[in-house]
């Protein structure tokens, strides 16, 4: 197959040679079932002399019919072999740090992507330009070191069209209008990854798609990215250079809807690999209400924030890990216990802190996070913290994690209280109301921004029972909205 065709070529090819392969197979298989019938009538059984007969059948035939299994053996293994190297075409909308990563390891796996910068902002520099694709040559360091070409698309409905899979690689709140762009092009051939995913972002764009497409394919729903990633400080906004930092050993997942979940986990294999030890990178959580509570991110960044928002908005060049001292530790440590409490009432199964840096970070766990921070330092895994104020930190996380986690916490009666006083100091250093810039939530009308009145419990803005929110988590589907 001629890999740098359109995908279409590829798509319609690849059925005719597997189907042709397969055809030849049977056809071998039919006529040594002829020839070995053929064989017993002629040579019947002889109960004296069996063995020179092969039980009925002539030596020569059983020798014959030995090489025909061989070779429709062999045939199959080739026609298998080549259906899992072929390469799976994705299309990755985001060209920050993550993106990159992550195209790197899908370059390193064998598989063709296609980068989209929603505003062209980031856009890495054209390398080449042929008559099917333009192309821009990234270069990744530390965990993937390579240099790979990867496909450059210059619109969404490119992005769709032209790949099979596509993994959504940008900060939550550019989640709901990159969505929004997709569901006219989105068919039924697709697949969706969005990594990682937040504020029931999937529930959103299953419903988008239902309603405007009328149309059902697997969500798949990450607690975190495959990757961490950064440029690197020498580099600006459009470079093409990443330092991957680390390939996480596992990730959460789930598919919405959940009768799909086994499509939904085997692309992600097929894409992504397994860890060592054939042990499977990806498992499976019951719905989007664990993915969400999965992340971890947003409860991270506010201690880091917090302890560190002098040296942010000083722009200064800081390690992130070596910055995580005991007191902090501790802060993130208080700020997961609210996590798993609401977790336990909302009966999902979650990982501590603690097992997420190990399993993210690969540091020996214990029971102090602010430890194994410094062994992640010493390990050479740490990266720089955010150098300016301006960050996703916090515009991503704060609007997009923690008031999720707030809402969540007051529908099942387990004030999340850090977490709300979080996004109160936090606003007021920004001067910003981040209970309202969460455009998803308010979409699926989980929040009455309008009604909101920060004087009184958060769960008086949430119309919808907990039954109804597990249940679309598993289904895609909320019934009140």
């Amino acid at each position: 197959l001629d890999k740098e065709k359109p995908s279409i070529f590829n798509l319609t090819m690849a059925p005719l040679l597997v189907g042709g392969a397969a055809t030849l197979s049977s056809f071998l298989f039919f006529m040594m079932l002829i020839e070995s019938s053929f064989a017993f009538h002629i040579f019947p059984p002889f109960n004296s002399d069996t063995s020179r007969l092969g039980g009925g059948i002539s030596t020569k035939v059983r020798r014959r019919n030995s090489r025909i299994i061989s070779s429709i053996t062999t045939l199959n293994a080739a026609v298998q072999e080549e259906e899992e190297a072929k390469p799976i075409r994705v299309g990755i909308a985001g060209c920050g740090s993550v993106a990159f990563g992550t195209a790197s390891l899908l370059s390193q796996n064998g598989h063709d992507t296609m980068l989209f910068s929603p505003s062209g902002r980031s856009t890495p520099p054209i390398t080449s330009n042929d008559n099917y694709d333009a192309r821009a040559s990234i270069t990744s360091t530390g965990a993937i070191t390579r240099t790979f070409q990867s496909r450059i698309a210059s619109s969404v409905d490119q992005l769709v069209n032209q790949n099979d899979v596509i993994l959504l690689a940008l900060p939550a709140n550019g989640h709901m209008s990159i969505m929004d762009a997709l569901v006219p092009h989105i068919t039924s051939r697709h697949v969706i990854i969005i990594s990682s995913h937040s504020s029931l972002g999937g529930i959103y764009l299953c419903q988008q798609l239902l309603a405007k497409r009328n149309i059902t394919i697997p969500i798949v729903a990450w607690g975190t990215t495959v990757v961490t990633a950064r440029r690197s400080k020498s580099t600006n906004e459009s470079s093409s250079d990443v330092n991957v930092c680390t390939i996480r050993s596992v990730v959460d997942m789930c598919t919405i809807p959940s009768h799909l979940s086994s499509t939904g986990w085997n692309v992600c294999n097929s894409l992504f690999g397994t860890e060592g030890n054939n042990c499977c990178r990806f498992q499976q959580r019951d719905g989007l209400l664990a993915i969400s509570l999965s992340n971890l991110n947003a409860q991270n960044h506010l201690g880091i924030v917090l302890g560190n928002m002098s040296r942010m908005e000083r722009h200064e060049q800081w390690s992130q890990g070596l910055n995580i001292t005991p007191n902090i530790g501790r802060l993130l440590e208080s700020l997961d216990q609210e996590r798993m409490t609401i977790a336990k009432a909302l009966r999902v199964d979650v990982r501590t802190i603690q097992e997420h840096f190990h399993l993210s970070f690969h540091v020996p766990m214990t029971s102090s996070i602010s430890e194994m921070n410094s062994e992640m330092v010493k390990m050479g895994n740490d990266v720089n913290g955010p150098s300016t104020a301006d960050t996703r930190y916090v515009t991503e996380d704060v609007p997009y994690g923690l008031v999720l986690i707030v809402n969540l916490g007051k529908l099942v009666n387990k004030p999340a209280v850090l977490h709300e006083a979080g996004i109160r100091i936090v606003g007021a250093m920004y001067g910003r109301d981040f209970w309202k810039e969460n455009d998803l939530l308010n979409a699926l009308k989980l929040i009455d921004v309008d009604d909101l009145d920060l004087d009184h419990d958060v769960a008086t803005a949430t119309n919808t029972c907990v039954e109804d929110l597990v249940e679309a988590g598993r289904t895609g589907i909320l019934r009140k909205i």
